[in-house]
C-alpha cells in the first residue's frame, strides 16, 4: 500500500483530492496542515511545526498556497513565506527521506498575467503579480536542487473549476441565474480552463506511472471556451432564454473607466479578466502520459454549474 503525503489538503483542491486517491488507488494518506484537521481518509495529520515527525512516505504531493488576492490585503511577504518559503520546507524533507516523487502544484501564473499568443512550457516566465512571482520562485527552487534519483513534477494548471469551487465562477453563476442581462456579449475571447476532474486524472497518472519524465507541465483541458459560451452554457442549465448583449466595447470601457473612480459592479480589471483571451497549450503532458484527458471541457463545466445550481 502506497504512503502518501498531501499538504493544504483542507482546500478544495485538496479536499477533492483525497475523495478521488480514497476511491480509485490502494493508498494511505497522511497530511500537513496549518491546523489541527480530521478528514476522513485521512490516517494522521501533523502541523507545520511537526514536520521532523513525518514518518516514511512514498511520495508528497504539495498543495499548501497562498492564492490570488483580489482584495490587495495579502502582503508580498505572506505570499513568499507561504508560496516559497513553505515549498523550501517541504522540499528539504523530501530530499532527506526515502521518498521517489514529488508533485508541486504551481500555476500558469507563475509564468504570465497575460498571454498574447499560446502560453507553453518554453515560454519565459515574467509573472507580475506578488502570487506568480512567488510561485515561480518556488518553482526555480525546486529545479535547482533537484535529485537525479527522484522525481519531480511541477503542475502549472489555468483556471481549476468544479464541485465546491467558490471562487469567480460561482459568482458569475449566481449572477446570471438572477436574470440579469449579460453586456459583454461584444467581446469575442477563448480561455482555457481546467476541470477539477482532469487535474485529479493527471495527479494519479504520475503516481502510478514509472515513465513519466520529471518536469514542468501546463495543465488544461483539451478546448479553449469564450466567456460567451460560458454565459450561454449557465443560461441553458438554469432553462432560461440567453440575455446576452452586444453594448458597443467603447461604451463598456468608458464605464469600466469610471468603475476605477467609484464602486461599481465593473471596472478594468474585472473587464480584463471577464473578456481577455489566455490559451494555454497541454501538449507536452498528453504526449508524455500518451492518453487523453478522459473530461472535455464542456462536461467539465456542466458538472460545475450542476453542482452550484444545487444550492
Amino acid at each position: 500500500m502506497i504512503k502518501i503525503l498531501i499538504t493544504g489538503s483542507t482546500g478544495f483542491l485538496g479536499n477533492n483530492l483525497l475523495n478521488y486517491l480514497n476511491s480509485n488507488i490502494s493508498c494511505e494518506i497522511y497530511t500537513i496542515n496549518t491546523k489541527n484537521s480530521h478528514q476522513d481518509g485521512v490516517k494522521k495529520n501533523y502541523l507545520w511545526n511537526e514536520i521532523m515527525k513525518i514518518e516514511k512516505m512514498d511520495l508528497f504531493i504539495h498543495l499548501a498556497g497562498k492564492s490570488h488576492d483580489s482584495n490587495d490585503i495579502i502582503s508580498k511577504k505572506q505570499f513568499f513565506d507561504i508560496n516559497f518559503k513553505l515549498t523550501k520546507t517541504i522540499y528539504k524533507k523530501f530530499l532527506k527521506s526515502e521518498s521517489s516523487k514529488f508533485i508541486f502544484i504551481s500555476s500558469v501564473k507563475a509564468v504570465a498575467d497575460s498571454v498574447k499568443d499560446v502560453l507553453t512550457e518554453k515560454c519565459n516566465p515574467n509573472p507580475i503579480t506578488f502570487y506568480g512571482k512567488s510561485k515561480l520562485l518556488a518553482e526555480r527552487y525546486l529545479i535547482k536542487n533537484m535529485s537525479k534519483k527522484k522525481k519531480l513534477y511541477i503542475l502549472r494548471p489555468c483556471m481549476i473549476h468544479g464541485p465546491g469551487n467558490k471562487g469567480n465562477l460561482k459568482q458569475l453563476f449566481t449572477l446570471i441565474s438572477k436574470g440579469i442581462p449579460w453586456p459583454l456579449g461584444s467581446f469575442n475571447n477563448k480561455r482555457s480552463f481546467c476541470s477539477i476532474d482532469n487535474l485529479l486524472f493527471v495527479i494519479n497518472e504520475l503516481i502510478s506511472s514509472k515513465n513519466i519524465s520529471s518536469g514542468v507541465y501546463n495543465i488544461a483541458d483539451d478546448q479553449p471556451l469564450s466567456t460567451n459560451e460560458i454565459i450561454s452554457l449557465i443560461y441553458k442549465i438554469k432553462n432560461k432564454q440567453p440575455l446576452i448583449l452586444n453594448v458597443p466595447k467603447r461604451i463598456i470601457y468608458l464605464l469600466a473607466k469610471v468603475g476605477d473612480k467609484i464602486k461599481l459592479p465593473l471596472n478594468s480589471e474585472k473587464l480584463k479578466k471577464l473578456t481577455e483571451s489566455y490559451l494555454v497549450s497541454n501538449k507536452k503532458l498528453l504526449d508524455s502520459l500518451g492518453k487523453p484527458l478522459p473530461v472535455k471541457s464542456m462536461d467539465g463545466f456542466i458538472k460545475t454549474f450542476k453542482s452550484f445550481n444545487k444550492f
